[in-house]
Formats: structure tokens, C-alpha cells, sequence
């Protein structure tokens, strides 16, 4: 008997094999209509490249700098390919370096102010510029420029101020007021080396100087980290009361949908700026709340109508006859059964939470400056509109929206028909 046992087993794991042509699981189907549909791949490379993008962070942007906002006014407003020459200035205070992995959220604060300038010449410790808006030459001291000096007065210099010129060195008072000593010409190398450098803005520049690239770069993250914790908590809401409301039925059933109902009836964009009110706050969590207190409604309607169909199964007859629980039948035999729907409502609240986020933002209501969002740069483009260089203020972040929009709407369309009952086994 042991060896027709064997047998049997062999030819069971054989013909259920995902490579043969026997039974196979729905999320196999799933997985091969999903592959095969061109657009929903492009929409999940895009959001892929984006999260990608988000957790990157700082290491990838042009200007790492907290908040990409390293600024030079006389520069605002530039066209993308734009190349101009700084001059930058050693700040008179001490900027500790970061490790990496806190570069990567935090950014590095710059030990530099940048001046733009369309020429330089030097004479001896004293560097000769044209601003980059100006005819006229302005002269700054190396020392002043390339050391970070101490700021105030000290007795540890006879002469008093924060540097003293000798033969051939220079001795100064560090931002610490530690006492240094450099000599002329490494001073004039190290002005060089560090004080000069010609700048590349691939995006251009927005209006207040600040490199565009980075800015939207930095915008990703802000639109992918509303979009998912507002999903998370209109999740937690909506499937909540959704499951509430088609396993008891009853009074709780249509008080739940009463509520529902009246969510529903007011515009969301109008709800959200109603909820940052009541809140009496502005800012990126605001923006998390009121975003997602506003999407739970979708969740909760898919999730009432799959729970009333699914609690009649046999499946579920059979764990009230053993005793199960109410929570134990809801938890691990009604809601794994209805994953599908659920991730496709969740991939279309992505893409409405981004949108809102960005309507809150272009109000006023959601992100603050400097801190940059793809809706408040659009604001900022839309006020400068009408004045020379402002067309890619208004048109780059409003085609990053449009990209990530799409992308996530393509996928979950892509997902929606990937679980469609009538073509899994075609």
C-alpha cells in the first residue's frame, strides 16, 4: 500500500504543479493578466521609480540641503539648462557634517551663502566679482569668504577682530575662537578649490532661486508619504466600519450607512478643508488627517457589500456551527476573501489622495513653505504667471502630478480587470 501511496502523491503534486497544465491558484491568473497588460506595467514602473525616488531622498538631489532650499534670489525664475557661476561664502558658524543615513531624510545644511556672479578676478587675498545681475564690481575679502571666522570680540588677538595679516600667514580666530594659522598662497588655494563653482540647473529655477529639479524631486516624497498614510487610515476606518456594517446588519447596519451617506454628500476638497479648520492647523499632518478621513467612505461601501455576500458562504456557516467567534470570523475567513477589491479601491484612493493633497496645498491649507509640494508650486508658478520665465513654474509640477495620477490610476484599472471574476481563467 506504501509504495501506491507514493504513486498517488507524485501524480497529485504533478498535475497541481504551477508549471503543468493542472489546477492553479486565482492569484496565478492574477499575476498573468496583470503581466500582460502594457499600461498597468507602465503605471507600476512609474510608482515604483517614484517610491524609489522618496527613499533616496537628499543622496539624489542636485541641492541636498534641508528642504532643497538653498536659494539665490537674483536667480529666480530661470528656464531649465540654465548654468550660472557662484561665488560661495564660508557662513561664520560651525555646520557639523551628518553620516549618510540621516542625509538621506534630514538633508546637510550648507556651510555656504552663494552669490551669483558672471566673472571674477584676483588680486592677492582680495577676490574682485561682477554680480550676475550687476555691471558693477564688488570685492570680497578671501579670508572672510573661505574661513569660517569667529563672530564677536576676543582678547585672543592683539590687534583685536577675528584675523590678523602677517608676513606670509594669516592667523585667525575659527568660529570656536580656536586660534589658527594658515599661510597666503594655501588660503588662495583653498578659495579656489572651495569658493568657486559653476552651478547647473537641469529644471531651472523657481522664484525664489532655488533649483527646481530638487524641489520636485523632494515633492515625491511629500505626495507618496500623504497618499499612504492617508490610504492607512481611511483603511483602518473604512474596513472598520464597512465589516460593522454587513456582518450585524440591523441598527448598526444603517447607522453606519446613514453616516456614509453623509460623508459621501459633501465634496471631499470641501470636507478636508473643513476637518484642517476644525483642526485649527496647517502643515503636512494636517494634511495626512483630513486627507484621509475623507476616503474611508469608498473602502467602507466595497467592504459592507462583499461582507453581505460573503457571510451567507457555507465557509462561514460552519465556523458559527463550531463556535467561532464574531472577530475570529471576520478577521480570518471573511476578510482575506475579499483582498481583491480592496487593494483596487486602495491603488484609486493613492491617486485621490495625491490630488487632494495637491488642491490643500494650492489653497494654503496643507503643506507650508519652504518645505516644497507639488500643489503649492503650482501656486507659486500660477501667482508669477505673466511675467517673463514663469511658463515651467506652473507646467513641470503640474505634469508631475498628472504623471503620478495616471500612473496609479492605470494600475489599479490594471488590477481591477486583473481580478475580475469573468477573466481569471481566460
Amino acid at each position: 500500500m506504501l509504495p501506491l501511496r507514493i504513486a498517488s502523491r507524485n501524480i497529485w503534486q504533478r498535475n497541481h504543479a504551477p508549471e503543468s497544465g493542472g489546477a492553479k491558484t486565482p492569484l496565478y491568473y492574477v499575476k498573468k493578466r496583470l503581466l500582460q497588460n502594457k499600461p498597468a506595467l507602465f503605471g507600476l514602473c512609474i510608482v515604483v521609480l517614484c517610491f524609489l525616488t522618496s527613499l533616496a531622498g537628499y543622496l539624489i538631489m542636485p541641492d541636498c540641503t534641508p528642504l532643497a532650499n538653498d536659494s539665490a534670489v537674483e536667480i529666480q525664475k530661470q528656464g531649465p539648462g540654465f548654468r550660472v557661476l557662484m561665488l560661495r561664502l564660508r557662513k561664520n558658524a560651525e555646520v557639523p557634517e551628518v553620516n549618510w543615513f540621516t542625509k538621506i531624510f534630514r538633508g546637510q545644511e550648507s556651510p555656504y551663502t552663494l552669490v551669483p556672479i558672471r566673472s571674477y578676478r584676483t588680486q592677492h587675498l582680495t577676490v574682485f566679482v561682477k554680480p550676475f545681475r550687476s555691471e558693477e564690481e564688488v570685492a570680497y575679502s578671501m579670508v572672510d569668504a573661505a574661513l569660517p571666522l569667529y563672530v564677536g570680540e576676543s582678547e585672543k588677538l592683539q590687534a583685536g577682530g577675528s584675523f590678523r595679516l602677517e608676513e606670509e600667514n594669516i592667523r585667525y580666530l575659527d568660529e570656536n575662537e580656536n586660534l589658527k594659522v594658515i599661510s597666503t598662497k594655501a588660503l588662495q588655494q583653498l578659495f579656489l578649490q572651495n569658493n568657486l563653482e559653476t552651478r547647473h540647473y537641469w529644471l531651472g529655477t523657481d522664484k525664489a532661486g532655488r533649483d527646481m529639479l530638487s524641489r520636485l524631486l523632494f515633492g515625491v516624497r511629500i505626495s507618496l508619504g500623504v497618499g499612504f498614510l492617508a490610504v492607512t487610515i481611511s483603511l483602518i476606518v473604512g474596513v472598520g466600519m464597512g465589516a460593522l456594517a454587513g456582518f450585524f446588519g440591523g441598527y448598526v447596519d444603517r447607522l453606519i450607512t446613514w453616516l456614509m451617506t453623509v460623508v459621501w454628500s459633501i465634496p471631499g476638497i470641501m470636507l478636508v478643508i473643513a476637518i484642517s479648520m476644525a483642526l485649527q492647523s496647517r502643515g503636512v499632518w494636517v494634511a495626512f488627517v483630513a486627507v484621509g478621513l475623507t476616503l474611508w467612505v469608498d473602502i467602507a461601501r466595497v467592504v459592507r457589500g462583499q461582507i453581505l455576500s460573503l457571510k451567507e458562504k457555507l465557509y462561514v456557516e460552519a465556523a458559527r456551527s463550531m463556535g467561532i467567534g464574531n472577530r475570529r470570523i471576520i478577521v480570518r475567513h471573511i476578510l482575506p476573501n475579499m483582498l481583491g477589491p480592496v487593494i483596487v479601491i486602495v491603488t484609486s484612493n493613492f491617486a485621490t489622495a495625491i490630488l487632494t493633497e495637491a488642491g490643500l496645498s494650492f489653497l494654503g491649507l496643507g503643506v507650508q513653505p519652504p518645505m516644497p509640494s507639488w500643489g503649492m508650486m503650482v501656486n507659486e508658478g500660477f501667482q508669477a504667471l505673466g511675467s517673463q520665465g514663469s511658463l515651467h513654474l506652473v507646467l513641470l509640477p503640474s505634469l508631475c502630478i498628472s504623471l503620478l495620477v495616471l500612473s496609479f490610476n492605470l494600475f489599479g484599472n490594471g488590477l481591477r480587470d486583473a481580478y475580475d471574476p469573468g477573466t481569471l481563467l481566460k
